[in-house]
């Protein structure tokens, strides 16, 4: 048992991966260009008006061009999309070019690039972020949605994929 004023980012790490959570691929176009990111942080909001939030790591520059873009798509997904998340979890050292080459795109309503074949798509406008501790927290207003196929979700969870 730790007290507050002892944990360390490596004991909330460790806690955090007992955590289970879908796995999405976060989605970004516009001047600032072309960007996705592999995301389990993130969830819903509320239904009136549908927002969404995903929290992003703030400390890598590249990240900065979802919030200059004021756009993102939540990509969830599927089991079989294992491949597509750790094309885009920056640890392939895929160029942006090949990653997204990895999977057929469209887009839906705020020219954020969609997953044809996710589980669901949010396809949102930036309405509100805030930055704590590492990461940055985007609000997400819903301005399109895709609803796919009910297949099984791909999870994070123990460090590893799992389905379910």
């Amino acid at each position: 048992m730790l007290k507050t004023n002892e944990i360390e980012p490596r004991h909330y790490r460790d806690a955090m991966a007992r955590f289970a959570g879908a796995v999405h691929v976060v989605t970004t176009d516009g001047p600032a260009g072309k960007r996705g990111v592999t995301a389990i942080a993130a969830c819903s909001v509320s239904d009136n008006p549908p927002t969404v939030l995903v929290c992003l790591n703030r400390e890598n520059p590249s990240n900065d061009c979802f919030v200059e873009n004021g756009v993102f798509a939540l990509n969830t997904l599927a089991a079989d999309h294992q491949e597509l998340s750790n094309a885009f979890s920056g640890l392939t050292g895929l160029s942006p070019e090949e990653r997204f080459a990895q999977a057929r795109w469209e887009t839906i309503a705020t020219g954020a690039p969609t997953l044809s074949d996710a589980l669901a798509v949010f396809d949102c406008h930036v309405v509100q972020t805030v930055e704590l501790g590492t990461h940055r927290v985007y609000f997400g207003r819903v301005a399109g949605l895709s609803i796919g196929d009910k297949s099984s979700p791909l999870l994070y969870h123990e460090r590893g994929y799992r389905v379910l």
